[in-house]
């Protein structure tokens, strides 16, 4: 049985794909908080990706980094700290876990990572600056890693629109911005963490063998078109 090592799946899009694998897989769960729910196939880490060492781990086939944030505010009331807190969440989290287990995913089947950008990332958005800038850094990160560890380990990010998680509460805390949010996406609808874990599924199978150093942007046609 292949082995999914996830950081932060116990909550939103990474509770989403760690269901989603439980069948299939055994999964290892690295995250501050306990996931609400148990399986034969699933351990648990209590960790903090940025304070805590991470826990040694033989085999590893697949490597998700969930973690994230939404941050926004105009570049005026932006601090410094802003930043600095984006990129190590974002970036220096998904560097550490990556350099962890470089090592047992260069001797696992069909090896491969996914990581986490957004469509801020290409689409231009108002108080989106410290949240763009790290995970525009997280895409760069996926195209070096992918090109340095060719042929053995892809990686690949996905960059989702707006998810109907706990981490975009604030953007869908009442009925009147739900269907304004809809309204804004070309295709009137935003993303459920199913769908992030559905493409997740499928860039870790047999199925995405010829594909690394891809994003992935699961916009709504928020990025592609303008209707």
């Amino acid at each position: 049985m292949k082995h999914l090592v996830i950081i932060g799946g116990s909550k939103g899009i990474g509770k989403a794909i760690t269901n989603t694998f439980l069948e299939t897989h055994k999964v290892t769960n690295i995250s501050r908080t306990a996931p609400d729910f148990s399986h034969k196939n699933l351990a648990h880490h209590s960790c903090d990706i940025l304070t805590d060492d991470l826990p040694e781990i033989d085999q590893v086939d697949t490597l998700i980094y969930c973690p994230g944030s939404i941050n926004l505010k105009p570049i005026g009331r932006l601090k410094l700290d802003d930043f600095r807190a984006d990129f190590e969440i974002n970036v220096i989290g998904a560097v550490k876990a990556i350099q962890k287990y470089v090592d047992p995913l260069k001797k696992g089947q069909n090896p491969s990572v996914v990581l986490f950008s957004t469509v801020a990332s290409k689409l231009g958005m108002p108080f989106h600056a410290s949240v763009a800038a790290s995970k525009s850094a997280v895409e760069g990160l996926v195209k070096s890693v992918g090109a340095e560890l060719a042929p053995t380990v892809r990686i690949n990010a996905i960059a989702p629109t707006v998810t109907d998680t706990d981490l975009a509460s604030k953007l869908l805390r009442n009925d009147k911005m739900i269907e304004n949010m809809k309204e804004r996406h070309p295709l009137k609808k935003f993303l459920n963490p199913q769908e992030v874990a559905d493409m997740a599924q499928f860039l870790t199978s047999e199925k995405s063998a010829s594909i690394s150093g891809q994003i992935f942007e699961m916009d709504c046609g928020i990025v592609s078109f303008k209707i």
